[in-house]
């Protein structure tokens, strides 16, 4: 019988497809123009919303969601590449490191978005507040750094491709119900520390989440519309 362990608690699952959601959202809606780019800002102020929320998770969440527990170090990318490291329940390094630049390239976007102004059908809710100069800048790297997000988000489909056809790992179903299943020979395969600590994901936890994640909309949402 294989052994099951709680690893992506449900706040972690649900801001993961929310963020996927709002992602593809923004996407369709910015290649519509018109009247959608207003919806595309409103996906904009979503992804802002979730991903200060996941920042925050990522230090008082469960054990996997911390990024403690997958920050990728030097040594640990080299263990891994070299096969020296135990396997993950969690992200392995070079995950970590897809997650890390994820977050990184879509905060560009979000907060340089703030300051967008095309002078047409959207002007971002702090571009009066900054020269025009800096309005500019700001537009381009908001530009360009679409290429960014759909090359990180291409490469992380990919991996996920990979490891279900070449490794026989379905990172997907962890992603949706939370758990995973650990063969019982597979065992020592993996770090004692990591099969002994599954993620905390009680009604406490996500009663937690949810004011912490309200708490955070609240704010976002008085800054941009007051």
């Amino acid at each position: 019988m294989k052994k099951i362990i709680r690893v992506w608690d449900l706040p972690i699952r649900l801001f993961h497809w929310l963020l996927v959601l709002c992602i593809t959202g923004s996407f369709i809606s910015v290649n519509i123009g018109g009247n959608a780019i207003e919806w595309h800002a409103y996906f904009g102020y979503s992804i802002l919303t979730l991903l200060i929320f996941r920042i925050l998770w990522g230090f008082v969440g469960s054990k996997h969601a911390r990024f403690a527990a997958f920050f990728p170090t030097r040594s640990a990318i080299l263990g891994y590449l070299q096969g020296r490291s135990p396997r993950y329940l969690g992200h392995n390094p070079i995950g970590a490191l897809s997650v890390f630049a994820l977050l990184f390239v879509l905060s560009v976007q979000v907060i340089t978005g703030l300051f967008v102004d095309n002078e047409i059908a959207f002007q971002g809710p702090l571009a009066k507040y900054v020269p025009n100069a800096v309005v500019s800048f700001l537009s381009e790297i908001h530009e360009g750094n679409q290429v960014l997000i759909y090359t990180l988000v291409t490469i992380h489909i990919a991996a996920i491709w990979f490891y279900k056809k070449y490794k026989g790992e379905n990172l997907i179903k962890p992603m949706l119900l939370g758990d995973k299943e650990i063969d019982p020979n597979e065992e020592a395969d993996y770090s004692p520390s990591d099969l002994g600590q599954p993620s905390k994901d009680g009604v406490l936890q996500r009663a937690f989440a949810l004011i912490l994640l309200s708490v955070i909309a609240v704010v976002v949402g008085y800054l941009i519309f007051s």
